[in-house]
Formats: structure tokens, C-alpha cells, sequence
């Protein structure tokens, strides 16, 4: 056989398709053997995500930025003077 032929018995995915019995996967037996004693109760489509957080303003935001942007030049200039050339 080729190398090609033994990929196709090998992977042949129509055969599995035309299975039987297909097993569930791991995760749906798990929630198979959680749910028969404690079912879940009903979910709306879009659950209510609660209260949201406060919001900063955004000055805040832009104070926050434009404070880092000047300590970095500021560190810049300060490394720069300190320097030996």
C-alpha cells in the first residue's frame, strides 16, 4: 500500500460517521451524572449580568496617561544628564 491508501483506512472519516453508537464526550457524562440528582433550574436566553461597576471619567483616564508620559520624560532627561559621553 501507499502512503496515501493507509492515510485513508486509517482516517476514514465516512465510517465513523456511519457509527451506530457514538459515546458522549466526557464533559456531557459528567453533566449527565451532576444533573440527575440536581437538575438546573432555567436560564433566561441573556442572563442579567448585574449591576455594573462605576465608571472613571475620562479626565481621569487622560490625567492618568499624560502624568506617565511626563515621569518618563522627566527620567529620560534625568538619565540623559547623568550620562558620561
Amino acid at each position: 500500500m501507499t502512503g496515501h491508501d493507509e492515510f485513508e483506512r486509517e482516517f476514514d472519516h465516512h465510517w465513523v460517521g456511519a457509527a451506530e453508537h457514538k459515546e458522549p464526550s466526557a464533559r456531557a457524562r459528567m453533566l449527565a451524572a451532576r444533573w440527575k440528582d440536581d437538575p438546573p433550574g432555567p436560564v433566561p436566553f441573556r442572563g442579567d449580568p448585574g449591576p455594573a461597576a462605576p465608571r472613571r471619567s475620562s479626565w481621569m483616564s487622560t490625567a492618568v496617561v499624560l502624568g506617565c508620559v511626563a515621569a518618563l520624560v522627566l527620567l529620560i532627561g534625568y538619565a540623559r544628564t547623568r550620562s558620561v559621553y
